[in-house]
């Protein structure tokens, strides 16, 4: 197992053959720098920046920035909208406008007064090597990018090394069994918290999203990270932690963000959709979703 720091959280990864350790960790920080590199809406240089810079006008990109893209609307299609990358403006506006290292040693930020109509999702269009975004859009891949770098990951290296692979993305999670084995994964609310509990995970992603990490002081309290498409706002915590498994860590992460978003909805709109999921309440009591902590057999969130 290695674990270092990117991201303003932590990447770690484990393999089933350790001697296979060092090229897995050399691919990971190879993928990691590619998906920086293009997905970042913290590098000036980023393919990302560039074309939030241009909304409304088709920008040439890497293709991977189109894949991210194309994910993202689909985490969007898929919760109706409640896991939306659009939200980069309302972002900017409660004061995440740069790394989160650097944002927790500024000043209380300003709580914006008027939140502006959110740009609509729907009319991102992508074809090889471009994209459109709608005009007055602020691209942000936070909701999703992290996750799906999780599952590409995995999928390269189990493809590459011919072993057995874990994959863990601060909290998103995508395991690939060489031999069925199962893989512990230990669920706890924010990194430096105490372990909730351990499950073993055969195959697939587990997801843990939550209001907890990610925030800053602003001059009404805290802030944090998980926008709510339909008030522009941060969600307001009635579910403050949601852990989700799904045939992907992506499917597991859209299934844990949209949750957060739905707060008192959320079990019904999980449990609707197949999902096993461990959610922690405002008041820190634990609510159970269908199965869990069982693995995903047929119908997931996405």
């Amino acid at each position: 197992m290695s674990t270092w720091r990117v991201w303003s959280t932590y990447v770690q990864v484990c393999v089933t053959d350790e001697r296979l350790l060092p090229r897995a960790k050399s691919l990971t920080r190879r993928l990691l720098e590619d998906v920086d590199r293009t997905c970042s809406r913290f590098r000036d240089d980023s393919d990302l920046s560039r074309l939030n810079a241009a909304p409304g006008r088709w920008v040439e990109v890497d293709p991977l920035l189109v894949e991210a893209t194309r994910v993202a609307v689909d985490a969007a299609r898929i919760t109706d909208g409640l896991v939306d990358p659009c939200v980069g403006r309302a972002l900017v506006s409660w004061g995440y406008d740069v790394d989160l290292e650097l944002l927790v040693r500024r000043p209380f930020a300003a709580v914006p007064d008027v939140l502006e109509p959110r740009p609509d999702w729907q009319e991102i269009r992508w074809q090889d090597g471009a994209l459109r975004l709608p005009a007055d859009c602020m691209l942000d891949l936070g909701a999703t990018a992290k996750a799906w770098a999780a599952d590409l990951i995995a999928e390269t290296a189990a493809a590459e090394l011919g072993c057995g692979v874990s994959i863990s993305l601060g909290g998103d999670v995508r395991v690939i069994s060489s031999g069925g084995e199962l893989w512990p994964i230990r669920v706890s609310e924010t990194e430096r918290s105490a372990v909730d509990q351990t499950v073993g995970l055969a195959r697939g992603g587990i997801a843990t999203s939550t209001i907890l990490a990610r925030r800053w002081r602003t001059e009404d309290g805290w802030a944090h990270h998980l926008i709510d498409p339909r008030t522009g706002a941060p969600v307001s915590g009635e579910v403050r932690t949601a852990t989700a498994v799904g045939d992907t860590a992506l499917a597991a992460n859209v299934a844990s963000t949209a949750a957060l978003v739905l707060g008192a909805d959320a079990e019904a709109w999980l449990s609707d959709r197949g999902v096993h999921a461990r959610l922690v309440l405002a008041d820190g009591s634990v609510r159970p979703v269908r199965d869990w902590p069982a693995a995903p057999s047929g119908k997931t969130a996405a």
